[in-house]
């Protein structure tokens, strides 16, 4: 009997302490990728149908950007004239000024353990005159042991920008 006992106690205790063991196993953080981070990102404009919302505000940059491109990002804002209009006049996750993001599809270009590409194939209520309009590209690093973006490219009427290339032209002038 008592055998059976000491048994029933171990294994209540055992269940106890694994119990708070799996529930914080569940509540974990999704992986940290960049595919995990522009599906949130992409999700959030789509519901909303609006765009980045760390275009025009600074503070959200952090989660999003890689330390260097943010800089670069706050850099060149601070040397627009007060009034007129920053380096990034369109948002680029929608490439657009008028976001529209019915849906989207993430596909990986390139990954290895420190940079990753991928391209962000865009659906709006209205088709893009180009095709390559339709993708906007992501370059990754790792930064601070989390992945963040390091560029945003795309392109308008079939003709390429970079994000990383505006804010850094920008600053020549």
């Amino acid at each position: 009997m008592l055998s059976r006992r000491l048994l029933l106690i171990s294994t209540a205790s055992l269940a106890t302490l694994a119990c708070p063991a799996a529930a914080l196993a569940q509540a974990k953080p999704p992986a940290n990728d960049p595919a995990a981070l522009l599906t949130a990102l992409y999700a959030k404009a789509a519901k909303d149908n609006a765009g980045g919302d760390f275009v025009n505000a600074p503070k959200s940059r952090a989660k999003y950007l890689s330390k260097a491109f943010a800089a670069l990002w706050t850099k060149a804002e601070a040397k627009t004239p007060k009034g007129d209009v920053g380096p990034i006049d369109f948002d680029p996750v929608s490439n657009s000024q008028d976001p529209d993001i019915k849906s989207f599809a993430i596909k990986v270009e390139t990954q290895d353990d420190s940079s990753a590409t991928l391209a962000v194939a865009l659906i709006g209520s209205q088709p893009r005159s180009k095709p390559n309009d339709s993708v906007i590209r992501y370059d990754f690093v790792r930064d601070g042991g989390h992945w963040r973006i390091d560029d945003i490219r795309g392109a308008v009427d079939g003709e390429p920008w970079s994000i990383r290339k505006l804010l850094a032209d920008s600053l020549k002038s």
